[in-house]
């Protein structure tokens, strides 16, 4: 019912506005969601609630529905809209203050929004202890903390300033809520988004009309999965105009700043200036409203100095504190600055053997190759995924070569971070030609960091180092090809080979495509697509014998990778790795021995 009338990709995005069920979004329109600062839209939480109750009561108000009643009914709703919405972190936190706000009313007493969100913390750890880890649940408490905390003084002095009130309330809520969980943004998705504040300016008209008909489309559905249609067309332009936004601020030159804040101490540690920050801003504050005062002219007409000199007198003794402060701040923000632009820090030193590093960045795939001085990463991971983190582990500074195997963003969905951190001197790009988000602004990253970048194709050898490698698919393209079709079927395939090591390195590239190659026998081998399913596999691995197989797959992901018959056809490898389970994995290549180190 939810949908029903609309293109599959409007449909999808409804869908996870309202329902948080986002399986269905097209990569591509997450990345820039998550890019643009939009990405909370995706995420039902106390947006969704605070809507949901607005509605109901407005037409409960309408229909004549006594004042109890209708509270009581915005309660049931939303007790019914948790489990509804998928019942995550986020929902629950919200579900719980949200009722709490709604007893409160019925008992006719103030709400304490602090009290509320300490019980919606209280509550969902009591469901489930564990979720205090997940990043969800952190980045869901940490903004509304931010709202309660900093929305009000900004809102006040916006509107001070004559900004009208709903710009005042857009605004406030999204600085605050930005800076409350930047540091934790960072921490877990290694970006934090610069562009979220006109984002979320432009998405505010069209937001809340979106979660209303959606979700009286909802209810409707219920009764026939036809009476949600026109609900559902009248989302149309509103979901385009809502995906042109993120489009087009995704698309901004630095709309993401790449960050490392270097684990729990770096968090802390930006927390700290945060606050800091926001103290020394309150005494600025106070202090330039005393000297307003004090100039102030009196009942007479004329000005008093007298109290303007005692008012100062009164503050000097916070002098003392006023610097003590200031120098909290700049000593975060140096730590911070430090923290976020180290683009030569160094963990491990550079090998001077072969080391192959797959790397686990969750359910997507990113391989590191170091030899001495030279550094080849192919793709980066998801969105969000912990790629810049695991290339600090790893001590690469500035890259030789970043290869991009093709437009996916479970492939390609860090590069535009890792290009900004790691300045890579050539790209090899396999998803030239699709019109992903990263493929829009890779011309621009490049042109910050002075790399350049040339399309895959057959034919093509590289050498860095002493690391060779050699492109065995797509086939050279006509000027007139347009992409088209699964862009699995036209990932980049490599080979790469030092001295008597080979390794396949064939992406999402499955059998239908692998097995028109010319492919000699291997020692390592990289599984096509996550260990998804392949019928052509036991002959690729008769064809090429590898020694080792490794499987770049992220823990509990929803596709079932690696699946049974992937599993049972690499009984025939000597052994076999995959990073939900063993974590970061590096093949150590040296004097024609290889060694395997897990969890590294």
């Amino acid at each position: 019912g939810l949908g029903v009338g609309l293109h599959a990709p409007e449909a999808a995005l409804l869908r996870g506005m309202v329902l948080g069920q986002d399986e269905a979004i097209e990569e591509a329109t997450k990345t820039d969601f998550q890019r643009s600062g939009l990405a909370h839209l995706l995420a039902v939480s106390g947006q969704n609630v605070l809507l949901l109750c607005t509605l109901v009561l407005a037409i409960a108000a309408v229909t004549g529905v006594p004042l109890r009643s209708r509270l009581v009914a915005a309660m049931v709703l939303v007790a019914a809209y948790v489990p509804l919405a998928g019942a995550g972190p986020s929902i629950q936190r919200a579900g719980v203050m949200g009722i709490a706000g709604l007893v409160a009313a019925l008992a006719g007493r103030p709400a304490s929004r602090w009290y509320a969100l300490g019980l919606a913390a209280a509550v969902t750890l009591a469901l489930n202890p564990l979720a205090v880890g997940e990043p969800g649940w952190q980045l869901s408490f940490a903004a509304v903390a931010g709202l309660l905390a900093l929305a009000p003084r900004l809102r006040d002095a916006l509107t001070r300033r004559r900004v009208p009130g709903p710009v005042a309330d857009v605004t406030a809520i999204t600085l605050a809520a930005t800076a409350a969980t930047a540091p934790l943004m960072a921490l877990h998705f290694e970006q934090v988004s610069l562009v979220s504040l006109p984002a979320n300016l432009l998405a505010a008209a069209v937001v809340a009309p979106i979660m209303w008909l959606g979700m009286v489309a909802l209810a409707l559905a219920q009764i026939s999965p036809g009476l949600a249609g026109p609900l559902n067309v009248l989302c149309a332009p509103l979901l385009g105009f809502l995906e042109w936004v993120a489009h087009a601020a995704a698309a901004a030159p630095l709309a993401a700043l790449p960050v490392r804040l270097g684990g729990p101490l770096g968090l802390v540690g930006a927390y700290a200036g945060l606050a800091a920050a926001v103290i020394a801003l309150i005494r600025v504050r106070r202090r330039v409203a005393v000297a307003i005062d004090g100039f102030a002219p009196s009942a007479a007409g004329r000005s008093r100095p007298d109290r303007f000199r005692r008012a100062l007198d009164a503050r000097r003794g916070t002098g003392l504190r006023s610097v003590v402060v200031a120098g909290v701040v700049a000593v975060a923000v140096a730590v911070l600055v430090i923290v976020v632009a180290r683009p030569e820090r160094s963990v491990r030193p550079a090998p001077r053997e072969l080391v192959v590093s797959f790397l686990d960045v969750g359910q997507g795939d990113a391989t590191l190759l170091q030899r001495g001085s030279a550094s080849v990463l192919v793709d980066t991971g998801p969105p969000g995924g912990p790629i810049l983190r695991r290339l600090d582990e790893a001590g690469v500074g500035r890259l030789d070569l970043l290869v991009l195997t093709h437009a996916e963003s479970d492939h390609e969905g860090m590069a535009l971070p890792v290009i900004a951190a790691h300045r890579p001197r050539l790209v090899l790009n396999g998803g030239a030609g699709w019109r992903s988000a990263v493929q829009r602004g890779l011309p621009a990253a490049l042109d910050r960091t002075g790399g350049r970048s040339v399309a895959a194709r057959a034919g093509q050898a590289l050498r860095i180092g002493e690391l060779r490698m050699r492109v065995l698919w797509p086939p050279p393209r006509a000027r007139s090809w347009r992409p088209e079709g699964n862009p699995n079927d036209h990932a980049l395939v490599a080979l790469v080979q030092d001295g008597a090591f080979d390794l396949l390195l064939p992406a999402d590239a499955e059998s239908n495509v692998t097995a028109a190659l010319e492919l000699p026998p291997v020692e390592a081998l990289k599984v096509a697509h996550h260990g998804s399913a392949d019928a052509g596999l036991p002959a690729l691995l008769e064809r090429t014998a590898p020694l080792v197989a490794a499987i770049e797959v992220g823990e509990g992901n929803t596709y079932g990778h690696p699946t049974p018959s992937t599993l049972g056809a690499l009984r025939a490898v000597g052994q076999v790795v995959r990073t939900d389970r063993d974590g970061t994995v590096r093949l150590h290549v040296a004097d024609g021995r290889m060694r395997l180190e897990r969890g590294a």
